[in-house]
């Protein structure tokens, strides 16, 4: 059992510093109804690894890739820290949700291992660090909740918005600096409804938003619920647009939506894909049939740097 497995583990660290090589890691929601987005941390991370390695790998040393699950669950990413520190892993490109970023980053600091996130943008990660070797690669939600706020007040003037949130860290982080930028760039919202993520049917909620006649809902949210809270709001014969963040940059949001996402608006940061610097990279993605969407990039960024600073 355990005993067992502990003793693989070592086996396994002792071998890879026989060889010379040196253990990273890229942890994300593996699996759960986030999983597209884990998808998107392996692959951008399994490329990174094998460019760097037919590269010459790091120091003269190669990188030896661990893909660990978090779920996007709090303990479950805690739980899987300390797995992670036991290996003896030197970066980790993770997590993805700000929920399991937070919490894990303390037992990384402990360690002295360097997180770097692709995707975790409450500002609290970096804000209240937990130890200098905590970083991340993509903007914030202060960033991102101003640019959809001011867009919200200025394009839907006199609109009636409800802001909606999975009181997640991330959701919640994302609508509350929304709704600071809508109320500062001059618009009020009608309705402020905190939602519960994870659950099937949401008719409720849009009953509500129903009854107060909202015309633009804003979801500080994920994907899966954004989906199916406009999918449900279509079946009840509303109009309502609704507006959402990073977390509906993903094909899985329309596999949900069909036609009713029709018209979604969510913000992101420039596409990565249409850099210049990343046409090489994004050719040899494609290449493979991946569509290194959302946050490919940002994985195989946030490896590339450790690398860099490693090298220098």
């Amino acid at each position: 059992g355990m005993a067992a497995a502990a003793g693989l583990v070592t086996g396994l660290a002792a071998t890879a510093h026989a060889q010379g090589t040196i253990p990273i890691a890229s942890i994300g929601p593996m699996t759960g109804q986030y999983a597209s987005f884990g998808a998107q941390f392996k692959a951008g991370a399994e490329m990174a690894v094998a460019d760097i390695n037919a590269a010459g790998g790091v120091n003269g040393k190669k990188l030896v890739l661990t893909i660990e699950d978090d779920a996007c669950d709090p303990k479950q990413a805690v739980a899987a820290a300390g797995k992670l520190a036991a290996r003896k892993v030197r970066l980790v490109a993770g997590h993805f949700c700000s929920g399991s970023s937070i919490p894990a980053s303390k037992v990384y600091a402990d360690e002295g291992i360097v997180q770097i996130s692709p995707a975790s943008t409450n500002p609290k990660l970096t804000d209240d660090r937990a130890g200098p070797n905590v970083f991340r690669v993509c903007g914030r939600d202060d960033q991102q909740g101003g640019v959809a706020g001011k867009y919200l007040a200025t394009r839907f003037k006199g609109q009636r918005v409800a802001i909606l949130h999975d009181k997640t860290a991330y959701g919640k982080g994302l609508a509350d600096e929304t709704l600071k930028a809508m109320i500062a760039a001059g618009l009020k919202e009608v309705m402020y409804e905190p939602f519960t993520a994870g659950e099937k049917d949401y008719r409720a909620l849009v009953s509500k938003l129903k009854a107060a006649n909202v015309d633009v809902a804003y979801l500080g949210g994920y994907h899966t619920e954004g989906g199916l809270i406009v999918r449900q709001m279509r079946e009840q014969g509303m109009k309502t647009i609704l507006v959402g963040g990073d977390a509906l940059v993903t094909q899985e949001y329309w596999q949900i939506t069909g036609e009713a996402g029709a018209g979604t608006l969510m913000t992101f940061s420039p596409d990565p894909r249409k850099s210049p610097a990343a046409a090489a990279v994004v050719k040899r993605f494609r290449a493979k049939n991946i569509d290194p969407e959302g946050y490919v990039l940002y994985t195989y960024a946030a490896i590339q740097a450790w690398v860099q600073a490693a090298t220098a």
